[in-house]
């Protein structure tokens, strides 16, 4: 099975981790502990995970190829973080509470013991093994950002958080792909439109922007609210900066307008044509998403890839859309909370009364310690905004996303208990406060944002 391993999916370039590493250290004013009693406390919560890419259920031989419409493991990877490789004693830990390995080593014979038992829990709990997993990592409801669900993802504990940048791509994209990550990852959000295009009954572009929109756009959103989705997902930091520009007047949507009805048909725009049009429909795509009372879910901060363009990721870019009156009605919520050097920015956005973060790819990337300093910071400024996720991924089976689910699972929450020790001791929060705290960032944020049922 050809998946993304941990270094392609959470690599991140010597220099932006360099930034991110300094920032952090320099957060750590004091060698805080975990109070124990409140560590587990926090891990008797049940979590909502706001961000994963969970696998389905997959019969011998088949691959599963849904669980991101811009999958790492098709460009060249990045560096891995000391917190993601392999030799992470999480994963050790990991092994033995999911599967009882039975030694302090990874020996190879070893590790073949570990995937048999591994493939033996698999056998045994067939199309239930992805709620078997959830189960043992303490998370009620999982929020799977995937192309399609699949076997053993079913709702109401597995929820579809699909993708639709491809809706927002028309146009041939060459003027703007221009690093190979982005030649590739726009020949993917081109097969995406078309599969949308088709389940839409709609074989070719529309002549016109408004027939596209209400062809396309307003359909397949439709249906993903049908299906069941409380969100959607926007991986546009692969493909482009996060300037969206300000909302257009009327002039300028008739200039779009004529820029889509001239390219439409596959000649090539230029580059500022090209993102015109993109600009336009994300403000499209994002009102019709707050219609629906769907959230937006958008990539923020550091990415995988070693072209990946950590300045056009930074969140404050996206404030023109945030600030659009017309658009107060679409709640975002900022994934991976600008991972790396703009986590500060995050704390500042939440002020805006439709943005949220949650701090998923934060707790794979980096350990409890200085994660902690980001969690805190936050519930300092707005804990009602904060979410958790773990942004589990696919890998080999001995780091596949259940044994990743684990190890970000118990980075986050003892990294949340970390935060919360620390207010206790400064006497910002009490005990019982801090409980309260605890629950609105495991839980109870993403319950009331998302409108999910409190059910056992």
């Amino acid at each position: 099975m050809n998946e993304p391993t941990i270094k392609s999916r959470y690599g991140m370039s010597k220099a932006a981790l360099m930034v991110w590493m300094v920032a952090a250290i320099a957060h750590l004013q004091g060698q805080v502990v975990a109070d124990p009693s409140l560590l587990a406390e926090i891990d008797k919560i049940k979590a909502v995970d706001n961000h994963t890419h969970v696998v389905k259920v997959v019969a011998p031989m088949e691959q599963d190829r849904d669980f991101d419409a811009l999958p790492c493991d098709v460009i060249e990877g990045g560096a891995d973080t000391l917190a993601a490789r392999a030799d992470n004693p999480q994963f050790l830990e990991a092994w033995r509470t999911l599967y009882g390995y039975k030694y302090n080593d990874r020996e190879r014979p070893h590790v073949q013991e570990l995937i048999a038992a591994r493939e033996k829990v698999m056998r045994e709990q067939g199309d239930n093994f992805p709620s078997w997993v959830l189960d043992r990592l303490g998370i009620q409801y999982m929020f799977a950002n995937r192309v399609a669900m699949g076997r053993g993802l079913n709702p109401p504990r597995f929820l579809w958080v699909p993708f639709d940048d491809a809706l927002m791509t028309p146009l041939a994209a060459d003027s703007v792909a221009d690093t190979p990550d982005k030649k590739v990852f726009y020949g993917q959000e081109t097969k995406l439109l078309k599969t949308y295009m088709s389940q839409a009954g709609v074989s070719a572009l529309p002549d016109t922007l408004d027939e596209y929109v209400g062809k396309v756009i307003t359909p397949t959103l439709e249906a993903q609210k049908k299906a069941g989705a409380p969100a959607i997902k926007f991986e546009a930091a692969y493909l482009r900066p996060l300037s969206f520009g300000h909302a257009p007047g009327a002039e300028e949507r008739a200039e779009t307008q004529r820029i889509y009805g001239r390219y439409a048909k596959g000649d090539l725009a230029s580059r500022a044509e090209v993102l015109q049009v993109q600009n336009f429909l994300f403000r499209t795509i994002a009102r019709e998403a707050g219609r629906l009372g769907m959230a937006v879910h958008i990539h923020t901060g550091q990415g995988c890839g070693n072209y990946f363009d950590l300045a056009g990721s930074r969140p404050t870019q996206l404030e023109s859309v945030l600030d659009d009156p017309s658009l107060r009605k679409t709640n975002f919520v900022l994934l991976h909370g600008g991972a790396g050097p703009y986590t500060h920015e995050v704390a500042a956005l939440l002020a805006k009364p439709n943005v949220y973060a949650d701090f998923s790819e934060q707790d794979a990337l980096l350990p409890a310690r200085p994660l902690s300093a980001v969690i805190r910071e936050w519930l300092e400024w707005y804990p009602e905004k904060v979410l958790y996720g773990t942004d589990l991924a696919p890998g080999p089976p001995q780091q596949d996303w259940d044994v990743i689910g684990y190890s970000t699972n118990r980075t986050a929450r003892q990294a949340l208990a970390i935060a919360l020790t620390g207010m206790m001791n400064d006497k910002e929060i009490t005990r019982a406060q801090a409980l309260i705290l605890a629950r609105m960032v495991l839980r109870e944020n993403a319950i009331k944002l998302y409108g999910l049922k409190e059910i056992e």
